[in-house]
């Protein structure tokens, strides 16, 4: 199954919710905040999707007076993982931060989450 990019919009909260418990859990982010993200002028979410389905989705952060960004977040469901689309989401918001005038891109992992730091 190949995947498209395409940039995030309101309409696709339900869907990058539910990735977002699934792959946070307790660490989730709200509802309310995934939505004040969204519509934030400095944010630049994508999400990627088969057959119309949203199956993973990343945001980066880049304030114009700024020469770095931050990724926010990637998610990816269980059943898509190690197809290349976290990579591919991770190059669109590093291409994203480049064409924001972004000399460097910054990304937090927590220590107990090996499958991310391995794409990282």
């Amino acid at each position: 199954m190949s995947h498209q990019l395409r940039l995030a919009t309101e309409a696709d909260l339900a869907a990058m919710m539910e990735l977002e418990k699934a792959s946070f859990g307790n660490d989730s982010w709200s509802k309310a905040n995934m939505r004040a993200e969204l519509k934030a002028p400095h944010t630049y979410y994508f999400v990627a999707f088969v057959d119309q389905t949203i199956v993973g989705y990343a945001g980066l952060s880049k304030v114009s007076s700024s020469a770095s960004a931050d990724i926010q977040t990637i998610a990816v469901s269980d059943s898509h993982r190690r197809a290349g689309i976290g990579q591919q989401l991770m190059e669109k918001l590093i291409d994203q931060a480049s064409k924001l005038g972004a000399k460097e891109v910054y990304l937090e992992v927590r220590e107990d989450k090996p499958a991310p730091q391995a794409l990282y």
